[in-house]
């Protein structure tokens, strides 16, 4: 037993290697530039790794959770990505010109839907961090003070949005034009279809929370914004 946490813990860390170098290389599509591992990478994509090691957000989302997150949900979107644009002109887009392409699109529905999915968990990963939340640096709470009035009022907002939109989907802090604001979307879709430049979200799919929280999403979504939310994270997209 002793062994096999060794190896657990070497793979961590190879991993949050191969996060880094990664995460260093790429730059995002000019339209957002939004700190995404393998927004830049063409079709086949790949699974990126966790930016942490999956017991690193405990308690407020356990290990068990994150394998089930990460290792079943986010991998199926990542696989049926590939087979779906396999022989496509999709085949060989970077991943957010596939999500563009494919928006609004009836016949290229499931293309877009896990595509989009694949952009939005490998977003959200970073959106989080262990021993987050707390108060962000200044610079982004002197714009979120401009745009919201509050910093309070901020996570107010976020967490509002988070619980209220109905079924699956996502609350995101944007960039809309110069000030700062909040915004839900359902199911896949994304900020990136539209004018405004996502910073940081949080999932509430239920099988963000369900395994640690059963139907209590707002507890799930407070905890995050108290605990996890990765405020640097958000000024280093507000400042590309």
């Amino acid at each position: 037993m002793k062994s096999r946490k060794n190896k657990t813990s070497t793979t961590h860390k190879l991993d949050r290697r191969k996060f880094l170098a990664v995460s260093g290389a790429v730059c995002a599509s000019g339209a957002v530039g939004i700190l995404v591992p393998g927004a830049g990478a063409a079709v086949p994509h790949g699974l990126p790794p966790l930016p942490y090691p999956d017991n690193a957000l405990e308690p407020v989302i356990t290990a068990r959770t994150i394998s089930f997150h990460y290792g079943k949900h986010h991998k199926a979107y990542v696989d049926n990505l590939n087979r779906l644009a396999a022989g496509t002109e999709y085949a060989e887009l970077p991943l957010e010109r596939v999500v563009v392409a494919t928006a609004g699109k009836p016949d290229k529905t499931a293309i877009f839907n896990n595509a989009a999915q694949v952009w939005n968990h490998t977003f959200y990963w970073q959106s989080l961090r262990a021993n987050g939340g707390g108060e962000p640096p200044r610079a982004l709470k002197e714009r979120i003070e401009a745009s919201f009035g509050s910093f309070e009022e901020c996570k107010k907002k976020l967490s509002e949005a988070a619980v209220s939109q109905f079924g699956s989907g996502w609350a995101w802090l944007v960039l809309d034009g110069d000030k700062l604001g909040v915004v839900k979307s359902a199911n896949a879709e994304t900020p990136l279809t539209t004018r405004q430049k996502p910073l940081l979200t949080i999932d509430v799919w239920e099988h963000a929370y369900y395994l640690d929280y059963q139907n209590r999403r707002a507890d799930y979504v407070n905890a995050v914004l108290d605990k996890l939310v990765n405020w640097e994270f958000a000024l280093q997209n507000l400042s590309r």
